[in-house]
C-alpha cells in the first residue's frame, strides 16, 4: 500500500514491495510471459544470420551453447526473484544502496523504453509499407495498444502470451516445414560450406547477446512464481527452449531463402497475413515485458506506483518510435551491454548474503561503490577485450571484481 492522497490505493504490481502469497502465479502464466518475452523478431533474425553463416552441425552447437548459458544465468536470476519478491531495483537498492540503485534503473529504464519506441517502429514501417498504411497512424495504434496491456500488469502480459505463444509457434512451424519442403528435406537446409562464414565465437556472440539484457529483467516477471521450481523451470524453458525454436525458425528461413529478416521470408513464402501476424505479436510480447521493466526502474527512482510510470515510458518510446528506429539502435545496443553486469551483480550479492536475505537482515547501504565499479570493469571488459565472447567477458570481470570486494570488506 502507499499514500495518495489520503486514499489507500493497493499497488497491484508490486513495484515498491515485495511480491505476497496472494498475488503468486501458477507454472503456465509464468511460462506464457517468459516464452512471450523471448519470442521476438530480433531472435529470428539473429538465427537467420546464423543458418546463413554456418553449417548445420556449428549452428547447433552455438545455439545450444548460447541458450544453455542464458539459461543458467537467467534461471540463477529467476531463483532469486521468486525468493525475495522483489523487482531488479529493488534487489538493486541492496546490491548497489539506495542511491546506487539509480544508475542501474536509470540505464535499464532508458534502454527499454528505447526499445520498446524501435519495436513499435520495427512493425510499422514494413506493415505500413506492405498494406499501404499510414506509418505513424501504425505507430500511434500499436503504441497504445502495447501500453494498455503493460499498464494492466502481470496478468495481461499472461493471457496476451496464452494467445501469442501457441499463435506463433504453429505459425512458425509451418514456415519453417515449408523451407524444408522446398529443399527437399532438414538435411539440405545448411550449406555444409557456407559462402560467407562466421566463426564459433562471433556465432556465441550473437545468441547469447541476442537477450542477455532483457534476460537481466528476469526477476521482475519470476518473483509473481508459486515456487522456485516454476521459477527457475519456466525461466530455463523460455530461454533454452524458447528462444532456441526462434532461431531455428529464423535459421530454417535465412539458409534457404538467403534472407535473416523473418517477415521477408514468410512474404517469399506467400505468407502475408501470417508474416504480419508473426510480427506483430512477437513484438508485442517482448515489447510488454520491456515497458513493464521500464515503468518498474522508473518507479524505483520515483517512488511512484509504476502503473502511471508505464504510461509515461509509453508515451515516451511511442511518440520517439521513427526518430529512435532511425537514429538510436546501435546507441541502444551499447547502453544494453551495459545492462548484464548489473545481473550479475546481484547474483554474487544474493548468494553471498543468502542467509540475511533470507531472514530479511540484510543491511542496504546509500551507495555501494563495489558494484558500481565492477560494472564500469565489467562494460569496459566487453568493448575493448577482442579475445573471446565480449558478453561473457563482461560478465567474468564484473563478477571477478564484485566478488573480490565482498570477500575484503566482509572481512573487515
Amino acid at each position: 500500500m502507499v499514500e495518495n492522497k489520503g486514499k489507500n490505493v493497493v499497488d497491484t504490481e508490486h513495484s515498491l514491495s515485495a511480491v505476497d502469497e496472494a498475488s503468486r502465479q501458477g507454472f503456465w502464466a509464468v511460462l506464457v510471459v517468459m516464452v512471450g518475452f523471448t519470442f521476438f523478431s530480433p531472435s529470428m533474425t539473429a538465427g537467420g544470420n546464423l543458418g546463413i553463416g554456418l553449417n548445420m552441425r556449428d549452428f547447433f552447437i552455438a545455439m545450444s551453447l548460447g541458450n544453455g548459458f542464458l539459461g543458467a544465468y537467467t534461471g540463477a536470476l529467476a531463483f532469486i526473484g521468486q525468493k525475495t519478491g522483489l523487482t531488479l531495483d529493488l534487489l538493486a537498492r541492496h546490491s548497489f544502496g539506495e542511491k546506487g540503485s539509480y544508475l542501474s534503473s536509470v540505464l535499464i529504464s532508458f534502454t527499454q523504453i528505447g526499445w520498446f519506441g524501435v519495436g513499435v517502429a520495427m512493425f510499422a514501417i514494413p506493415v505500413g509499407l506492405l498494406l499501404n498504411i499510414n506509418q505513424t497512424v501504425l505507430i500511434i495504434v500499436m503504441g497504445i495498444l502495447m501500453t494498455a496491456t503493460a499498464y494492466y500488469g502481470i496478468k495481461a502480459l499472461a493471457i496476451l502470451g496464452s494467445i501469442a505463444v501457441p499463435l506463433i509457434a504453429a505459425l512458425g512451424i509451418y514456415s519453417v516445414n515449408f523451407g524444408i519442403n522446398q529443399v527437399n528435406g532438414f538435411g539440405n537446409v545448411f550449406a555444409e560450406f557456407p559462402a560467407q562464414p562466421i566463426t564459433m565465437a562471433a556465432a556465441l556472440s550473437i545468441v547469447i547477446g541476442s537477450f542477455i539484457s532483457g534476460g537481466t529483467a528476469t526477476p521482475n516477471f519470476t518473483r509473481f512464481s508459486k515456487t522456485t521450481n516454476i521459477a527457475v523451470w519456466a525461466t530455463i524453458v523460455a530461454f533454452f527452449a524458447g528462444n532456441s525454436i526462434m532461431f531455428v525458425f529464423g535459421a530454417v528461413g535465412g539458409a534457404v531463402t538467403g534472407n535473416a529478416d523473418i517477415f521477408d521470408i514468410l512474404i517469399a513464402q506467400g505468407l502475408m497475413i501470417p508474416a504480419i501476424l508473426v510480427l506483430g505479436l512477437n513484438i508485442w510480447t517482448t515489447n510488454n515485458n520491456a515497458l513493464y521493466t521500464a515503468g518498474l526502474g522508473l518507479a524505483n527512482i520515483t517512488k511512484i506506483q509504476s502503473k502511471p510510470m508505464v504510461l509515461v515510458g509509453g508515451a515516451i518510446g511511442t511518440l520517439a518510435a521513427m526518430w529512435l528506429y532511425n537514429n538510436f539502435v546501435a546507441y541502444l545496443s551499447i547502453l544494453g551491454g551495459m545492462i548484464p553486469p548489473v545481473g550479475v551483480v546481484i547474483i554474487i550479492h544474493f548468494f553471498m548474503n543468502k542467509k540475511a536475505y533470507e531472514e530479511g537482515k540484510i543491511q542496504t547501504k546509500s551507495v555501494n561503490y563495489g558494484a558500481i565499479l565492477a560494472v564500469v570493469a565489467g562494460v569496459l571488459a566487453g568493448v575493448f577485450v577482442t579475445i573471446g565472447i565480449p558478453p561473457l567477458n563482461s560478465l567474468i570481470v564484473s563478477a571477478i571484481v564484485y566478488y573480490i570486494y565482498e570477500v575484503v570488506t566482509n572481512n573487515k
